[in-house]
């Protein structure tokens, strides 16, 4: 008889421990779903009244300027239509934002400081020096490139063989003094060096561009 009460009594306290600590396991605080982080307004987003009063200076001061030019001077048996604006995949945009940020930090930069836009005028060739087509002859884009700080100031960068980075104004530089070379001994090559034709050798650029560009959509500005 003593032994069927052990053996009951063996039973009953584990499942009984058992009981409690579930109980006390369901009565513990759960995690908190973490707070949404909140993205405080940018300073320089703009109204759309304002917005639209730029895009009609442009309007007034700049594009009938491009078209009599274009018209008249550049190309005058071929139709023009002046770009309005340029636009990057959003997803892609973010994709080339990583890259650049990982190929500094592996090339031992401190800071990307500026994403610089340069202003940009395609040619009239049907191809690029890569071989890609121009879709948008003579029309106006713009160029991305990443900034370091260098001395005073914030300087576009791109890395080089050795894999550190390297700053443009000195590719540029360099380029310069390889095209007048050039222009002496042939007395031909003009001295600015031409973009379309040259490749970016020595490194690893970082400028991106071919971003879908054209008149307005109807239903903007």
């Amino acid at each position: 008889m003593k032994n069927a009460k052990n053996s009951l009594w063996n039973f009953i306290i584990p499942l009984g421990l058992v009981l409690i600590l579930s109980n006390c396991g369901d009565q513990r605080e759960k995690p908190k779903d973490p707070k949404p982080i909140t993205v405080e307004t940018p300073k320089n987003i703009i109204t759309l009244k304002q917005a639209d009063a730029l895009y009609a200076n442009y309007s007034k001061f700049r594009s009938p300027i491009i078209v009599q030019y274009e018209t008249k001077e550049r190309a005058p048996s071929e139709a023009f239509e002046v770009a309005r604006f340029v636009d990057f995949d959003y997803q892609e945009l973010k994709d080339y934002i990583a890259y650049v940020d990982q190929e500094a930090e592996r090339a031992g930069v401190k800071k990307v400081t500026k994403l610089r836009m340069y202003f940009a005028n395609y040619p009239s060739e049907d191809l690029l020096s890569d071989g890609k087509k121009v879709i948008h002859k003579r029309q106006n884009s713009i160029f991305l490139t990443p900034t370091m700080a260098f001395k005073n100031g914030d300087y576009s960068f791109y890395i080089g063989d050795n894999g550190k980075p390297k700053l443009i104004i000195d590719w540029k530089s360099e380029q310069l003094k390889i095209s007048e070379t050039s222009s002496k001994q042939s007395n031909q090559a003009s001295v600015a060096p031409n973009f379309f034709t040259s490749n970016f050798s020595n490194g690893q650029s970082l400028i991106y561009n071919r971003g879908n560009s054209g008149p307005p959509p109807h239903t903007e500005f």
